[in-house]
């Protein structure tokens, strides 16, 4: 594993490496938000891709650098989902075998059940994605498996920065970025691509009130790999931080990390679906969150929401957007 900050050439060779393979996604200025929050907002489309998250950057930008030994004694990975989804899929593309994704039993079964129709073993272990990594590890060294890392490997971490890159060709006067925080590859690879670019842009991360891990681990200045998170809808944002992104966060590369309410992520996720037509499952839901939260301070600016991921089961759609009406 790779466990350190890619470099902005990293980045920029990852993007003709997955182009193949990931959909470049739409920046969609937001109209209705728009008008709503008397800014100019625009929505970049992740949940738009292959798997319905922004995870197949890293997937297909690891697994095509991995050497015929590494692939020869197979693959495993923790995931909450998304993760799992990406290497299936780029597996499968790439015609490897033998991927086995631990998650926790807790994952919502949409995901679950993606992840089976890549072909993958899926190893539902423990309560958390902590739990489920544990168990991956000890796969890994019992099996001598190739680990692929969902946010802590500097290969991964390129892949998910070319989502920067696409953003900067389609609007280059961006004042602030918001961007959902989990494990923080997404983050990490994103500051890395903006800051090289368009250093005055400003970086937001986004996490929820339920496990703020990248908040309390820059209060006390320590990172937080694992993270005793509440319940929440926020699946793929339950847990701890890797050391990337704290690495990032320390050398100030991220402006900012703002901490948002479930109740306002349930509202951001029926928003998403009655405004835009869109579904957005709640890890991908938070930038939009956080603008609610945070309406004055992003007036008059023009901000883009990263929509990480689009998979929620559609019961808990269902009961989010009737909670919402009443």
């Amino acid at each position: 594993m790779f466990q350190r900050l890619p470099q902005f050439a990293e980045i920029w060779d990852a993007r003709a490496r997955i182009r193949p393979y990931v959909m470049r996604t739409p920046l969609r200025r937001s109209a209705a938000l728009s008008d709503k929050f008397d800014a100019d907002v625009f929505l970049k489309l992740e949940n738009w891709q292959p798997t319905g998250s922004f995870k197949v950057r890293g997937a297909f930008n690891l697994l095509q650098q991995l050497t015929p030994a590494e692939i020869a004694r197979g693959l495993v990975a923790a995931s909450a989902g998304n993760h799992g989804s990406a290497v299936g899929y780029a597996a499968r593309q790439l015609n490897l075998q033998n991927v086995n994704i631990f998650v926790p039993v807790t994952t919502p079964r949409a995901k679950v059940n993606k992840m089976k129709r890549f072909g993958v073993n899926v190893h539902e272990v423990g309560e958390t994605y902590d739990d489920a990594h544990h168990a991956a590890v000890e796969y890994e060294r019992a099996h001598d498996a190739t680990f692929v890392h969902a946010y802590d490997d500097a290969r991964t971490v390129a892949g998910a920065g070319t989502t920067a890159l696409e953003i900067l060709e389609d609007v280059q006067d961006l004042d602030a970025v918001l961007v959902p925080v989990g494990g923080g590859g997404l983050i990490s690879g994103m500051a890395v691509a903006f800051k090289h670019i368009a250093a005055h842009v400003k970086i937001f991360g986004i996490q929820p009130d339920a496990s703020p891990a990248l908040r309390d681990s820059l209060r006390d200045n320590l990172c937080y790999e694992e993270y005793n998170a509440a319940e929440t809808i926020c699946d793929g944002l339950a847990g701890g931080i890797g050391k990337i992104v704290f690495d990032v966060a320390q050398q100030q590369m991220i402006d900012e990390v703002l901490i948002v309410s479930e109740h306002t992520v349930h509202d951001a996720v029926a928003d998403f679906a009655r405004a835009e037509q869109l579904i957005v499952e709640g890890a991908g839901a938070v930038g939009l969150a956080a603008l609610q939260e945070n309406a004055t301070r992003f007036r008059n600016q023009r901000v883009a929401l990263v929509l990480t991921g689009a998979n929620m089961d559609t019961a808990r759609l269902a009961t989010i957007l009737n909670e919402s009406e009443t």
